[in-house]
């Protein structure tokens, strides 16, 4: 939105609820905002004025007007239906200061840039450290030259969970000494997205990057052309390189081509060192978003940092991350009856622990913050009322009225649409992937990231802001906290110390994969792909 010229006079602007405005007729507000006419002497004037009686109502409600602002705390948000205040600060975002003078809520907010909430994890001196064996790099020239064998890969899913997938597609092709052929996105039946991988990712630096693994290629070559592949639809969970290479390996010199689906967690999380720091490197490194994504992402990214540090939040409130996890929302009875009768209709959506009530979930820690929970987490872990927030997620079950608590206590509240001028997302629109793409980028790049619900994507940035130096991400220990979340007697600076005390050691610090068995080194780079060494060691491949 255009920021338009203002002329050398400056001018003050009081939000008034349009309520009141609305109450008070065109010829009061007239008579308060039009300057005198002529001047008369004061006796006379004060005479007119004892005697209208309308003066008493302005009187009235000036002063009453006064005493509502003393009250009213904070703007207007962007969910609220005045849009006033709204368009102001998107301009203000976009367009970066204007004004050298501060108002009382940017120095609000000048307070709030030095909280304890914005200070860094110490990240030990760790850094990238992808220090391939020799013997790796010797394989790595004969896999590359083979002209024999290649694998096709269709991933399904969102975009992180076809990013996942396609990093096991690389590592698989490794283990088999195969050439990738560029990864099948299969249409999302829900969103209907019928993006490719060059629409998301850039390919060619996907291919650069990994030009010493791995050989990826664009199709099939003319002598493999008429080869029916070799489907593969039941590769069991978290299977080792022995066993693909046992099950596939043969099939494949023997056909040429083998096809696999469903590479969701089929593959091992515990792999040799080598093929753990390959994982990195395709996850960090290779799978860059495509130019006009990342341009975009980038300008997001910049509008929200304009006025200083900002909170990313990624919000898993949809509607069907509640019928999946078995959780209720808790927005009213009847939202959480919408939800049981949507699971109840199709148990199959339970994605796991059917047997358990939603009370016994909920003190387990299985499922998403609601917004007034969130709230009351950040606001015991010291985030200032200035915090500016950039909110990930698609639209949450109730809507604008299920993030309420949220946009009340902070109301510099952003998505994508609020911050985004006319017309740049829609190249995005009905994009899914693309969109999920652009949320990505802005919230690996904040200052602070939170996700409400780990999920994949809050997963996959949790790695790469610890891959990047340990920025800032807070982990929510909801198993711990929840009893003290519905402990209504416990008073509110103890409820905040026990919280804060809580998450100290959950704010990114560096924490070694070792002590997290069976977890993705995607999410955990230390110590494979990470080291705290004086020299950062760089991979030659």
């Amino acid at each position: 939105m255009a920021v338009s010229k203002s002329s050398n006079k400056h001018r003050s602007y009081i939000s008034v609820p349009a309520q009141i405005i609305n109450s008070i007729s065109q010829s009061s507000i007239d008579s308060l905002l039009q300057p005198p006419k002529n001047k008369q002497s004061s006796s006379s004037k004060l005479r007119v004025l004892l005697k209208n009686p309308r003066f008493f109502f302005i009187l009235i409600f000036v002063f009453g007007l006064l005493c509502m602002l003393r009250s009213y705390e904070y703007p207007v948000t962007p969910f609220w239906q005045n849009p006033c205040s709204v368009s102001q600060e998107k301009a203000s975002i976009s367009s970066g200061f204007s004004s050298s003078q501060l108002s009382i809520g940017e120095k609000d907010q000048e307070i709030g840039e030095k909280s304890e909430f914005w200070k860094q994890p110490e990240g030990m001196g760790y850094r990238p450290c992808l220090d391939f064996s020799e013997k790796y790099r010797k394989e790595g020239g004969e896999i590359v030259k083979d002209r024999t064998k290649y694998l096709m890969v269709v991933v399904s899913g969102g975009m992180n969970q076809q990013r996942n997938q396609i990093v096991d597609a690389v590592v698989i092709a490794r283990i088999l000494g195969a050439a990738l052929v560029v990864p099948i996105l299969q249409v999302n039946v829900i969103w209907g997205d019928e993006s490719e991988f060059a629409d998301i990712f850039d390919l060619e630096h996907f291919k650069n990057v990994l030009a010493n693994d791995v050989r990826v290629v664009s199709s099939l070559p003319s002598t493999h052309l008429m080869t029916r592949p070799v489907e593969e639809k039941r590769t069991p969970l978290h299977v080792s390189p022995e066993w693909i290479r046992s099950r596939y390996l043969r099939r494949l010199r023997r056909d040429g081509v083998l096809l696999l689906r469903g590479l969701d967690s089929r593959l091992s999380k515990d792999l040799p060192s080598d093929l753990q720091k390959l994982r990195c490197k395709v996850a960090f490194q290779a799978l860059r978003f495509a130019p006009h994504i990342l341009e975009l992402g980038n300008k997001l990214t910049e509008r929200m940092r304009s006025k200083g540090p900002y909170l990313a939040l990624h919000l898993r409130m949809e509607k069907d991350v509640w019928v999946r996890t078995g959780c209720l929302p808790g927005l009213s009875h009847e939202y959480d009856e919408m939800i049981h009768n949507e699971r109840k209709a199709r148990p199959e959506l339970l994605t796991s622990r059917s047997n358990m009530t939603y009370h016994d979930r909920k003190l387990a820690g299985l499922c998403p913050l609601n917004a007034l929970e969130v709230v009351r987490l950040l606001k015991a872990l010291g985030a200032p009322m200035s915090t500016r927030i950039y909110w990930a997620g698609g639209v949450p079950l109730g809507g604008r009225e299920a993030l309420l608590p949220l946009t009340r206590e902070f109301p510099h509240f952003y998505n994508k649409e609020d911050l985004a001028l006319l017309g740049e997302l829609e190249p995005f629109a009905k994009k899914a992937s693309l969109m999920a793409a652009i949320d990505y980028i802005v919230s690996e790049n904040s200052d602070v990231f939170m996700a409400s619900h780990g999920g994949n994507m809050g997963h996959a940035i949790q790695g790469h802001r610890a891959y990047a130096g340990h920025k800032k991400t807070i982990i929510p220990n909801k198993r711990q906290m929840l009893p003290y979340f519905m402990n209504s007697s416990l008073p509110e600076a103890e409820f905040n110390r026990i919280i804060l005390d809580l998450h100290r050691d959950s704010l990114g610090q560096p924490e070694l994969r070792t002590s997290k068995a069976g977890r993705d080194v995607t999410k955990y780079p230390i110590p494979e792909c990470m080291c705290n060494n004086t020299i950062t060691q760089h991979s030659s491949a």
